[in-house]
């Protein structure tokens, strides 16, 4: 399922809190988007024909929530960011943010943290 950018901003909003009608999205992502609400039921009516979302009918409006987990777009996203730039490799991934970006002590510890528990899980 593909998510786009503007998608993924309304999804967001539903994976922090379900179910949300279209103005309650709409009031969610006032001070960070600038888009109309007739802006955001679109984007609301693509993700429902993706199946990316639920709606449900409460009265005379639609309530709103996710069917596609965070984790699971997460991983999906990641992956093919691996695929498509580092030939599916973690390791050349974390190579080119040192190398371009600092890593600071507290990421430097995170990825110790992480490797040490992957050999002991391996052992």
């Amino acid at each position: 399922m593909q998510i786009s950018e503007a998608e993924s901003v309304v999804m967001d909003v539903l994976w922090r809190q379900h179910p949300l009608g279209a103005d309650e999205v709409a009031a969610a992502l006032a001070s960070q988007q600038d888009w109309q609400e007739a802006t955001i039921k679109t984007l609301l009516n693509r993700l429902l024909n993706k199946g990316a979302i639920s709606a449900q009918k409460e009265g005379r409006r639609y309530l709103y929530s996710p069917l596609l987990k965070r984790e699971d777009w997460v991983l999906k996203e990641s992956r093919g960011l691996l695929d498509r730039l580092f030939d599916g490799r973690v390791a050349p991934l974390v190579a080119h943010f040192s190398q371009h970006q600092e890593l600071s002590r507290n990421d430097i510890a995170e990825l110790r943290k992480l490797i040490e528990g992957l050999d002991d899980a391996q052992h």
